[in-house]
């Protein structure tokens, strides 16, 4: 089966959100950038190809490491300001982002009448208040935000639900949600855009661009 098919036929998709429900990853990179742009060039450009390569991974984890390589002290107190700024640049700018085409209507009609499952980086209060903005938050049986990685959130769904990983899917736009997927012996289908193409160019995984044709 070719990777629309694999989507329609799932029971239980597994959603990342940027880069698959809305165009929103350059929001992110840029935000990353703008953070970092005090430390220089090579920092900032250091800090946009990592975060290009490694979409899935929280901020939590990406903001410490940028830190470490801009060799800049810190606390818990700095790190918590920076996160709180990062909050600040993208909320709004992933709300306005443009839906990836065909997204929101096969959410909202679900035609296949199928389970959908958010699984994401961004933490769990600011998806809810992104999810409710959008008006979507409804179309979810479960949402899950940085507080549990997407791994464990699929074995938690898969268990707690009784559902075969065969009947299930996960459609995400990085390799941390591939490899979360993987673990769970859970079908994956790559949304591609320009920011990952390069990351996925060797591989063999079934993509899809849109969801107009769905």
């Amino acid at each position: 089966m070719n990777a629309h098919e694999e989507i329609k036929n799932a029971k239980l998709i597994f959603w990342d959100f940027d880069g698959v429900i809305k165009d929103s990853v350059d929001v992110k990179t840029k935000a990353f950038m703008q953070l970092f742009e005090s430390y220089g060039s090579t920092i900032v450009e250091k800090v946009k190809i990592h975060h290009e390569a490694n979409g899935g991974m929280s901020r939590y984890k990406k903001i410490p490491l940028y830190m470490d390589w801009a060799e800049e002290p810190y606390d818990q107190d700095l790190l918590d300001c920076l996160y709180s700024k990062f909050s600040d640049l993208v909320l709004n700018s992933v709300i306005a982002s443009p839906w990836v085409p065909g997204a929101e209507q096969y959410i909202r009609e679900n035609t296949c009448q199928q389970d959908y499952v958010l699984v994401s980086a961004t933490p769990d209060d600011e998806l809810c208040i992104i999810l409710e903005e959008l008006d979507i938050y409804k179309h979810f049986s479960g949402i899950f935000g940085a507080s549990l990685s997407k791994k464990n959130a699929i074995k938690k769904v898969l268990k707690e639900r009784n559902i075969k990983s065969l009947d299930c899917i996960m459609v995400g736009d990085a390799t941390a949600d591939m490899e979360a997927a993987k673990e769970n012996k859970v079908k994956f289908v790559l949304r591609k855009h320009s920011s990952n193409a390069d990351v996925f160019n060797n591989s063999d995984v079934l993509t899809i661009e849109n969801f107009n044709t769905l």
